[in-house]
């Protein structure tokens, strides 16, 4: 899995020293080694190093993306947070010490009486121990929130990165399916320029009327501008895709040809799962059902630590003075004093304040409850939805590579038809039209089909980079094929 040591700028932080970095051991893992996508086995190291002069894959752009956008960053600083107010949760069982040190100056005087007046210079000293020995669960289900809102942390961190695969996946196919029309147009205009030459040939022998090379001269205009809008719609799909890996709008981009090399025969049921498989993985694995479920478990947390707050505490407390008090005069003999106790503390009366905070808190896990049963709801349409484009997109590929057989063939017939003056230019104008629709359409079904077969992983929760790999490997990206575990 990839190992995001994503970097961020704390100069104006001061330095800590490491054995006060996390004294109470609450940082995860993941934090240290990289997170793990699902699957993955190696990790990369941001930044990536790109050469963007050779062709892009689909794993250079998806770690791009891991390293650099902003969606990713924001889920490390969230894990970064929980860390730290779990971390606050297990001091709480800790004791907290505090010493004072105050330098005074005490003037005394009498006024009516004969006593001189004095004045009095020196130093009180304070110190304090507390030590809550024991209270009614509040501590522990402050600690067990926190944990769960930690597995939260981490379980959004992994949907993140699905949501940033899946985006990068749309946008990388996207561009390359523009690729494709660009250059099914570029090759149409070709194929009309040969269709004008021809025609031009044919008038000049006499052979065919200037109709045939007015018309000729049509198609290749229109061809013209049939590839000089998919340049403009190649150029805003690599925007998109920039901003999907989150690099610089200027970066210029090389895809590699979307050549077509489907695997005959392929089925979704080589990934071993039917559709109730894969809903049955989302629902138990997807993240963000996953931290969704966390949040709720929190919330419940949250109900018995707002009870407990009402209820008595026991406590232990030391305290050491010398000199005096705080906050009053410095004392003119030296002086020390110490005291030891135990402190029961009972709530008798708070306005009825504990009655509503136990209230906002059963709201708030209602609310929670609601929130888990709509993610489950919305991750399990998106899987469903995913399985069907799937399943689409593969049919569509039997399809349109039989209209791209058909088409061919079709325009090798009429243009040996036409050579010979048995067919007119419309009949040869119409089946290059036909062969150029059917080219674009293997070129996107191709791209569909890839990209769907992606994103039925993302909707589930289950893509990792070693996946990504090992699929595109079998479309001739250049890499071996990677087994997943």
């Amino acid at each position: 899995m990839p190992k995001l040591a994503l970097s961020v700028d704390l100069s104006p932080v001061p330095n800590i020293p490491d054995v006060l970095d996390d004294p109470l051991n609450t940082r995860p893992p993941v934090l240290t080694q990289g997170a793990v996508l699902p699957g993955d086995r190696q990790s990369i190291v941001c930044p990536v190093e790109k050469d963007f002069a050779t062709p892009l894959l689909l794993d250079d752009a998806v770690d791009l993306a891991l390293c650099n956008h902003p969606q990713a960053q924001a889920a490390w600083a969230e894990l970064k947070i929980q860390a730290a107010n779990l971390g606050v949760a297990k001091a709480g069982y800790w004791p907290t010490v505090n010493g004072a040190v105050n330098h005074l100056n005490s003037y005394y005087q009498f006024p009516g009486s004969n006593a001189p007046s004095n004045e009095t210079d020196g130093f009180t000293l304070y110190g304090n121990l507390n030590w809550r020995l024991f209270d009614f669960g509040g501590r522990s289900a402050n600690l067990a929130a926190a944990n769960w809102l930690l597995t939260q942390a981490l379980a959004n961190q992994d949907a993140v990165f699905q949501r940033i695969l899946d985006g990068v996946i749309q946008a990388y196919f996207d561009a390359q399916t523009a690729n494709a029309q660009r250059q099914a147009k570029t090759d149409s205009e070709a194929l009309a320029g040969q269709t004008l030459t021809s025609a031009r040939r044919r008038e000049a022998g006499g052979v065919s009327g200037r109709s045939d090379t007015l018309q000729a001269e049509t198609a290749l205009a229109k061809a013209a501008l049939g590839r000089s809008r998919a340049d403009g719609d190649y150029r805003k799909a690599l925007a998109v895709l920039r901003q999907a890996m989150g690099i610089a709008p200027e970066t210029l981009l090389n895809l590699p040809d979307n050549v077509d090399t489907a695997v005959a025969g392929e089925t979704l049921a080589q990934d071993g799962r039917d559709l109730q498989t894969w809903l049955a993985e989302a629902q138990r694995r997807h993240p963000a059902i996953v931290a969704a479920q966390a949040q709720w478990e929190a919330a419940k947390e949250r109900i018995v630590q707002a009870r407990a707050e009402g209820l008595p505490t026991l406590d232990f407390s030391l305290n050491a003075y010398q000199n005096g008090y705080p906050n009053q005069a410095l004392s003119q003999n030296q002086t020390r004093v110490e005291t030891i106790g135990i402190n029961l503390t009972i709530p008798l009366f708070e306005g009825f304040v504990r009655t509503y905070k136990i209230r906002g808190a059963q709201a708030q896990a209602e609310q929670r409850a609601a929130e888990l049963a709509d993610t489950e709801r919305q991750t399990l349409l998106d899987v469903v939805k995913a399985h069907a484009e799937a399943e689409a997109a593969l049919r569509n590929l039997s399809y349109s590579a039989t209209w791209l057989d058909s088409a061919q063939a079709a325009v090798d017939s009429s243009r040996r038809r036409y050579d010979k003056g048995a067919a007119d230019i419309l009949e040869l104008l119409n089946t290059q039209t036909a062969l150029a629709d059917a080219r674009q359409e293997r070129l996107r079904t191709l791209a569909d089909w890839r990209a769907a077969r992606l994103r039925l992983f993302t909707s589930s929760g289950l893509l990792g980079r070693d996946l990504i790999e090992q699929a595109e490997g079998r479309y001739g990206n250049g890499r071996p094929a990677i087994s997943a575990k």
